[in-house]
C-alpha cells in the first residue's frame, strides 16, 4: 500500500509539475505580417504614401484605395494614369515641333539673293546701265538679309514650340497634383496616414 501511495504522489506531483510549467493559455498570437509580395499598391504607383492608422489590413487599404482612386478621379475629372500618357505624348508632340521650328527659314538665304538681285539689277539699270553688277550687290544684300531673317524665325519658332510644350506639361502636373489631393483627402477620411 505504501508503494501505491508512494508512485500515486509521484503521479501527482509529476502532473502537477507539469501543469505548473505549462504555458498559461492565451489567445493565439497573431500571425505576423505576411512579406511584401513585390507588387505596389495602387497608391505607391501614384508616388503616394499610406499607412493605416487603425489596423486596417492589405486587403481593407487594397479597397479603400481603389474606392478613392474612383471618387478622386470622379470629382477632379482627371486619372493620372490617363494623364501620364498624355504628357509623353505631349513630350513628343514638343519634340517635334522643335525639329520643324529647325525648318523655318531654311532656304530664306536663296530667296532673299533672288529678291535682292531683282531688286538689284533694277536700280543697277537705272543707275549705271548696268544691271549684271546691280544684280550682284543686290544678290548679296538679300541673302544676308534673307540668313538674318530665316534665323530670327527659326528661333522664334523654336521658343514657341518650347514655350508650348512647358505650358502643356506644367497644366498636366497641376491636374495630376489636384488628383493627389484629392485622392489623398479621401483616404484621411478612411483613417489612413497619407504623404506624397
Amino acid at each position: 500500500m505504501k508503494t501505491m501511495l508512494a508512485i500515486g504522489t509521484l503521479v501527482v506531483l509529476v502532473a502537477g509539475g507539469a501543469i505548473a510549467q505549462a504555458p498559461p493559455t492565451t489567445a493565439p498570437a497573431a500571425p505576423p505580417p505576411a512579406p511584401p509580395s513585390g507588387q505596389k499598391t495602387l497608391a505607391a504607383t501614384l508616388n503616394v504614401y499610406v499607412f493605416p492608422t487603425v489596423g486596417q489590413d492589405a486587403a481593407k487599404q487594397s479597397t479603400d484605395e481603389a474606392t478613392c482612386y474612383n471618387w478622386a478621379v470622379q470629382n477632379t475629372g482627371s486619372d493620372p494614369f490617363s494623364l501620364q500618357k498624355q504628357a509623353q505624348e505631349q513630350q513628343q508632340q514638343t519634340q517635334q515641333a522643335q525639329q520643324q521650328a529647325q525648318q523655318v527659314g531654311q532656304g530664306s538665304g536663296a530667296k532673299g539673293a533672288i529678291k535682292g538681285a531683282a531688286a538689284g539689277a533694277l536700280i543697277g539699270e537705272i543707275a549705271s546701265d548696268d544691271a549684271g553688277k546691280g544684280a550682284a550687290y543686290g544678290a548679296a544684300a538679300g541673302m544676308i538679309g534673307g540668313r538674318r531673317r530665316g534665323q530670327a524665325a527659326q528661333t522664334q519658332a523654336t521658343q514657341q514650340a518650347t514655350q508650348q510644350g512647358q505650358q502643356a506639361q506644367q497644366a498636366t502636373a497641376q491636374q495630376i497634383e489636384n488628383f493627389k489631393k484629392a485622392f489623398s483627402v479621401c483616404l484621411e477620411a478612411q483613417k489612413y496616414m497619407v504623404k506624397y
